[in-house]
């Protein structure tokens, strides 16, 4: 009876928890899935992570590429974020160039690794005008349930963390770029952004977290990025109806204690694999 409800008036079954403050898989309101992060996933790959919220699973993988700093920042490197929706993840997604929300989803990145000072660029560049590294940062999703956005995030910051670049200097005589493999640096990570991702339904109830379902049923979504010192990095609100202030400093303060976690889940992470090495 419950199953042919669902199916026939997803929207009310769904109100039906939302009364008593719960929800269809048994959390509360504002209660993330659980969170399991995995790094050097990729052996091929300068940087690797694995992230999984709920059922949602999505890979980064980061190739480190030697080239010439742009001219408008001739001392600086730079990072260049692609999320990839594919076939596999979820059967709304087709095959073919990137839909709408790969692409909104990877610029969404790159604002983020900008606003937040995730990374230092200058510190990519190797020599002012002549070279520098760019990062590459393939993000794929292998099973797609909603919040995709909070798991990108994860995963970029996770595998930037683990990711490792080699000593360069450039040949005086030759003029050529000299790597040295034995020598290899992590990245200096400046910040930890982590985005909390909030569903409105019928305009004035928050839920965190929204599987694929609630999103498709939300009358508004809504990303928040704050750093581990509170500090605002973004916010992604794509239309929908429009929240008060005092639910916005919700979903803020939330984000607040969110980035707490994850913090402490990415550091613990890569902790245990330097003890592990």
């Amino acid at each position: 009876m419950a199953a042919g409800f669902k199916t026939a008036e997803p929207l009310e079954y769904h109100r039906s928890f939302l009364k008593e403050n719960c929800r269809p898989d048994g959390r509360e309101l504002g209660e993330f899935r659980p969170t399991t992060l995995n790094i050097s996933s990729v052996s091929t790959a300068d940087g690797s992570a694995l992230v999984k919220i709920g059922n949602t699973t999505v890979i980064c993988g980061i190739k480190a590429e030697l080239t010439t700093p742009p001219s408008d920042a001739p001392n600086r490197g730079y990072i260049v974020p692609n999320v990839d929706l594919p076939p596999l993840c979820s059967s709304k997604f087709r095959p073919g160039p990137p839909g709408e929300q790969a692409q909104a989803a990877s610029q969404f990145i790159a604002d983020v690794i900008e606003s937040s000072d995730l990374i230092n660029m200058e510190e990519l560049c190797i020599e002012k005008s002549k070279l520098c590294w760019v990062l590459y940062c393939d993000i794929m999703c292998l099973d797609y349930d909603g919040n995709l956005l909070d798991a990108c995030i994860i995963v970029l910051l996770a595998a930037l963390k683990n990711a490792q670049l080699p000593e360069v200097t450039i040949n005086k005589e030759t003029d050529l770029a000299e790597a040295d493999i034995q020598k290899k640096q992590p990245l200096k990570i400046n910040r930890l952004p982590v985005g909390s991702s909030f569903a409105v339904f019928d305009d004035s109830i928050i839920i965190v977290d929204p599987t694929a379902e609630e999103e498709s049923l939300s009358t508004a979504l809504l990303t928040v990025v704050t750093d581990e010192e509170d500090r605002l990095c973004a916010v992604h609100k794509p239309g929908g109806t429009s929240l008060s202030g005092e639910k916005l400093q919700h979903c803020i303060n939330r984000a607040i204690t969110r980035n707490k976690e994850i913090s402490k889940l990415v550091n613990k992470v890569t902790e245990s694999m330097k003890t592990a090495k």
